[in-house]
């Protein structure tokens, strides 16, 4: 039997707290099976596949082989999937045949990414025992598969890695897309889980390479996006959602799930900038979906604030103070009130992840039918961006130019603007002169940067008035900070007014 699909899942990670309850609602299905999945993941030693996104694995589904080959979007809740029972004699060795995968969408990417007779390798494996069911919701019908066992992998130093599972699966079956993201919800509200866009798959390679649960990895950064002149608003919308999950999801599961994650967090900050900004931008243009509350984004957006300035405080200013003072014999500070951040409990990651499962149905929400019987036709993207863009530009450029003049918190605002207007720029720079673009993004980059030192130093500022009060050499950084910051001012408001001198490249 073959079968290719495009997969539709969401992955949700099961605290130790909520693990028999789910397991016990997945169980009281009438239709509930319980099945032990033995699987191997193959890869070139060199790791192409898992460069490309690719996934081969031959698993044992009770007392059957099926080989199977993943092609897996940027956020990873859509995926191309392709499925071959195979027959394989006891005893033998499971190899796999990548000529069964010849003429599908998944195995056309194969054949392109391997060289006649390379090589393919068992880099991992992983022993799981699955508990489905299925479950309903108004949009349609999901599986629910509840996984426990482990991934495991020798590095190449020997080591024998292992990486825990316990995670529930919602897999759409049939109906709207919108199924899973309706149940996952529900489920995570109801059990305090939270979404984790990591496969097994991806979690294994890390392993093969030596990275256990804990280890830090790169955060994924925003990639550019290119919106076309044919595209439609409700087109351009949806490839804007799509490029910003792919920043927001990887950079949430990383900080979820606990490891070192101030770059995470720090790109997560920027993914979730980027969406409100995006919502701002399109706002009220012809034939988009309802957007995603704005909100939500803006409360975890507000909740991660507080660990990013605990990580500006420690890798900038504190460090420097520190260094300067150890320079003149005196001991480093202790640690601000400001450097103190609550922990996250499950409760938490469960209600905040809300925000990433919105966004997923908002890119999963098909577009509206375009109104045939319409009295005027849809205006040109190219021409909506630059009206936008326009009316963004004429305004700040007004503020900036009294900049010295404002008080901290304008000046916080006007930065926040210049940010949504820097990302309104990136989102549409493909529909206009790309030296055009590039002109003006030098000048309105270089004042967003000394805006950021400025801002940086501001929030040290705060962080160590209220604890010279108690501690007397804390007045050193207070000065120290103070110099500094009417050094940023100045570069602030003179790149500002740079920055006003740019040529605008829509007009």
């Amino acid at each position: 039997m073959i079968v290719s699909m495009t997969e539709i899942e969401i992955k949700l990670q099961v605290p130790a707290a909520a693990r028999a309850a789910v397991e016990r609602e997945v169980a009281a299905g009438s239709a509930s099976r319980r099945v032990r999945l033995q699987a191997l993941y193959f890869d070139t030693p060199d790791r192409r596949l898992a460069a490309a996104g690719c996934a081969l694995r031959l698993r044992k589904e009770g007392r059957r082989w099926v080989q199977t080959l993943k092609t897996g979007s940027a956020h990873g809740v859509a995926r191309g999937e392709h499925n071959v029972v195979r027959a394989l004699p006891a005893g033998q060795a499971p190899e796999p045949d990548l000529a069964l995968h010849a003429g599908s969408p998944p195995g056309e990417l194969l054949a392109a990414l391997l060289e006649p007779g390379m090589a393919l390798v068992a880099l991992y494996r992983t022993d799981i025992w699955r508990r489905t069911r299925r479950a309903r919701s108004r949009r349609g019908s999901v599986e629910l598969a509840f996984d426990r066992g482990e991934i495991v992998a020798q590095g190449a130093d020997g080591t024998l890695r292992r990486w825990p599972v316990c995670e529930l699966e919602v897999e759409l079956v049939g109906g709207s897309p919108l199924a899973v993201t309706e149940v996952a919800a529900r489920w995570s509200a109801r059990h305090g889980l939270w979404i984790d866009s990591r496969s097994k798959a991806e979690r294994g390679d890390r392993l093969a390479r030596g990275l256990g649960p804990g280890d830090r990895v790169p955060p994924v950064k925003a990639v550019p996006l290119r919106w076309r002149k044919a595209m439609t608003p409700a087109t351009a919308w949806q490839a804007l959602l799509e490029n910003i999950l792919a920043q927001a999801l990887p950079n949430w599961s990383e900080f979820a799930a606990g490891g070192p994650a101030a770059d995470a967090v720090h790109q997560l900050r920027v993914a979730l900038r980027r969406l409100r900004s995006a919502g701002r931008f399109v706002e009220g243009w012809p034939g988009l979906p309802a957007l995603p509350s704005g909100e939500a984004a803006a409360a975890l957006f507000r909740r991660l604030g507080a660990l990013r300035d605990r990580d500006v405080l420690a890798l900038g200013p504190q460090a420097a103070i520190d260094a300067a003072l150890a320079a003149c014999g005196e001991p480093a500070l202790p640690a601000s009130p400001a450097a103190a951040a609550a922990d996250w409990s499950d409760a938490d990651r469960a209600a905040q992840g809300q925000v990433l499962l919105d966004l997923i149905a908002a890119r999963l929400e098909p577009a509206a039918p375009a109104d045939e019987a319409a009295a005027e036709p849809t205006p040109a993207l190219r021409e909506l961006a630059a009206q936008r863009l326009g009316d963004w530009h004429a305004r700040l450029r007004k503020d900036a130019r009294h900049f010295g003049a404002l008080d901290d918190e304008a000046r916080h605002r006007l930065r926040k603007r210049l940010k949504r207007l820097r990302y309104a720029v990136d989102f549409s720079a493909g529909l206009f002169p790309k030296e055009s673009v590039k002109a003006y993004l030098a000048r309105l980059g270089e004042a967003q940067d000394r805006l950021g030192e400025f801002n940086d130093l501001c929030v040290a500022l705060a962080a160590y008035r209220p604890l010279a009060e108690q501690e007397p050499r804390a007045w050193f950084a207070v000065g120290w900070l103070a110099a500094r910051r009417a050094e940023a001012l100045a570069a602030a408001d003179a790149a500002l007014r740079r920055w006003r001198r740019a040529e605008p490249f829509w007009r």
